[in-house]
């Protein structure tokens, strides 16, 4: 029993097996990834929940006091990943017994937790210490949330793990994936990558979704909201950084 919690521990990916899942080679290269900062950007259905799930609990339970955060845009959102969470750990042949769980939290008898919560800075301001830290539907994450949470991993060198669906280019998340540097692993993830994905079901979302929402949601594009009078390449066009703003940060006028 021993050789395989060390066989576990030192391999995600069979982890994974060993509770149900067998990997995509996608999700197989991110489970076994060192990177500390990833970028998911990925179709909706891809599985990208489900890998950041395995995340966490490897995490959780092979690192003892380790705290990980799972942050999502709402509580429903914050509830469906910790179900996966959950699931998870029930399908474990012989779990650590937790020391107390609920619905959006799992403490382990080796000092573990993970806690999931809705994006809202008040809630998470007093954590410190992270081991892992996803982000989920991170294109919808306010900017202000993604720069509050990072020195979260300033003094315990954790992971951070952002995964999301596009949506416009606007955000953090656009930034860090066409403009964040080399720090970042960045994977990419379109619903043709995934073999639970049939054609024929891409066919008649084409024709329900449009191509704009389709290419959006399933071939993971940044492209303009419906809504935008203006493209985002010339509105940074216009800018000029010799002319200042009329108002400052704070509203106040030069």
């Amino acid at each position: 029993m021993i050789g395989n919690d060390l066989a576990l521990a030192l391999d995600p990916v069979r982890f994974a097996r060993s509770v149900g899942l067998e990997p995509d080679p996608w999700q197989s290269r991110v489970l076994g990834g060192a990177a500390q900062r990833v970028l998911l950007l990925c179709s909706r259905q891809s599985g990208k929940s489900t890998t950041t799930a395995l995340l966490a609990l490897h995490t959780a339970i092979y690192r003892p006091d380790s705290l990980v955060l799972l942050l999502s845009p709402s509580l429903r959102q914050s509830g469906e990943l910790f179900r996966k969470v959950a699931d998870f750990y029930r399908a474990m042949d012989d779990p650590p017994p937790p020391e107390a769980e609920s619905a959006l939290r799992l403490e382990l008898g080796n000092g573990s937790r993970i806690v999931s919560l809705p994006g809202r800075e008040q809630t998470i301001r007093g954590y410190s210490g992270v081991a892992l830290l996803v982000i989920d539907e991170a294109a919808r994450v306010l900017d202000d949330l993604y720069y509050s949470v990072r020195p979260m991993l300033a003094v315990s060198g954790g992971r951070l793990v952002a995964m999301s669906t596009p949506f416009g280019k606007r955000g953090f998340f656009f930034h860090e994936w066409t403009e964040g540097g080399a720090s970042w692993k960045r994977v990419k993830v379109t619903a043709q990558d995934c073999p639970r994905i049939s054609p024929a079901f891409l066919a008649e979302e084409r024709a329900a979704l449009g191509q704009l929402w389709y290419r959006q949601e399933y071939e993971c594009a940044f492209v303009e909201t419906e809504e935008s009078y203006f493209s985002a390449e010339a509105i940074m066009a216009a800018i000029s950084p010799e002319v200042a703003p009329l108002f400052d940060d704070y509203g106040g006028e030069w």
